[in-house]
């Protein structure tokens, strides 16, 4: 056993950070109905999915920064933090769409993306990591910020400002994919 498997074996499973994101999946089906009952017309109900969608989000910012912080890293919370995420965002795109606020496109675009890196991460996990970038987290804070824009009931004047903020996101999300791409080809090449 390596020093950093013997650190892993000793950090209990349940701690602040797993906890953070098993409520981040329990928000995300309550988050789900909260959309699905404002149908998008009721200003209560949207100010709800808005505020439920901005503390799981923070969920995600708080619970990573406590792991490596405190050194709770676990093997659990590697796998159930990037599906939480996807859980998250997947399921605030797909309502957004079905509620005809956002061209299905988009949706699919970044859900691919998402999908299919979270998958090639797996595919060269044994030659070492890719590490979220910079690219990687802006697109995710402009992936926040452009839900959390189409959730509120926003006067008229500012609503028109929601499609150019996803269209950053969708343009981040697409050229970082890219580059993850391309950090996975590297890395296999580089191990044998």
């Amino acid at each position: 056993m390596t020093g950093a498997e013997s650190v892993a074996a000793r950090v209990p499973l349940l701690n602040a950070a797993n906890m953070l994101t098993g409520v981040r999946l329990v928000l995300v089906p309550v988050f789900a109905v909260t959309v699905v009952a404002s149908g998008m017309t009721h200003a209560g109900w949207r100010m709800a999915a808005c505020l439920i969608f901005v503390v799981a989000s923070v969920t995600d910012l708080v619970d990573g920064w406590i792991a490596r912080r405190f050194g709770l890293v676990t093997s659990l919370g590697k796998v159930a933090d990037p599906i939480a995420d996807k859980a998250l965002t997947g399921a605030a795109l797909v309502l957004l769409s079905v509620q005809e606020r956002l061209p299905w496109w988009v949706t699919v675009v970044i859900l691919a993306r998402e999908l299919g890196i979270t998958a090639l991460r797996f595919w060269v996990i044994r030659h070492g990591v890719i590490a979220a970038s910079r690219g990687g987290k802006i697109k995710t804070a402009l992936q926040i910020l452009a839900i959390t824009w189409y959730l509120w009931p926003m006067p008229a004047a500012l609503a028109v400002v929601g499609p150019w903020i996803m269209g950053a996101a969708v343009v981040v999300t697409v050229v970082t994919g890219f580059d993850y791409i391309a950090q996975a080809f590297r890395l296999r090449r580089r191990t044998p």
